[in-house]
């Protein structure tokens, strides 16, 4: 009786402490309006004139202010376990060399790719001692306390 009593607190507590788990939905980012987005011309507009229409941009690269993004994504993640992007669109608008739109891109998370980096290992070259070489391999090597440096030299 006292068994069945306890795996029922704990199947109770369980069931408990999973239900207070509920799938969190974040939105991040922006996107402009598609009639904005629409009146931007290629060779017509330039840098002033898109962010007048759209904005600031989301990002701008570090080192090259010839492409600026609006993007957003959502989200959706599950206590702690890792989140998923269900809806992303990222507007990516192209400049060229006098600052005048040269592209307009639109991409979704079905453009989005993964990643794979390289696995390989880095060839050192250099000895190649076991733990026996590294443990004892100093003995013998140095001289006698006396040849060290002595204090106040």
């Amino acid at each position: 009786m006292n068994m069945i009593f306890r795996n029922l607190i704990f199947l109770g507590t369980a069931i408990f402490i999973l239900s207070a788990c509920s799938t969190m939905k974040e939105t991040r980012g922006y996107i402009p309006d598609e009639k904005l987005v629409t009146a931007i011309r290629v060779e017509i507009d330039n840098k002033e004139s898109v962010e007048g229409l759209l904005g600031n941009p989301t990002m701008k690269p570090t080192f090259d202010d010839s492409n600026w993004y609006y993007y957003s994504k959502k989200t959706e993640r599950w206590a702690f376990f890792k989140e998923k992007v269900s809806h992303m669109d990222i507007l990516a608008i192209s400049f060229d060399d006098e600052n005048y739109v040269s592209d307009i891109r639109h991409y979704t998370v079905a453009d989005n790719k993964i990643i794979d980096p390289v696995s390989k290992k880095t060839i050192t070259h250099g000895k190649d001692v076991n733990f026996l070489a590294e443990l004892f391999g100093n003995i013998g090597r140095f001289g006698s306390a006396s040849n060290g440096p002595q204090p106040g030299n």
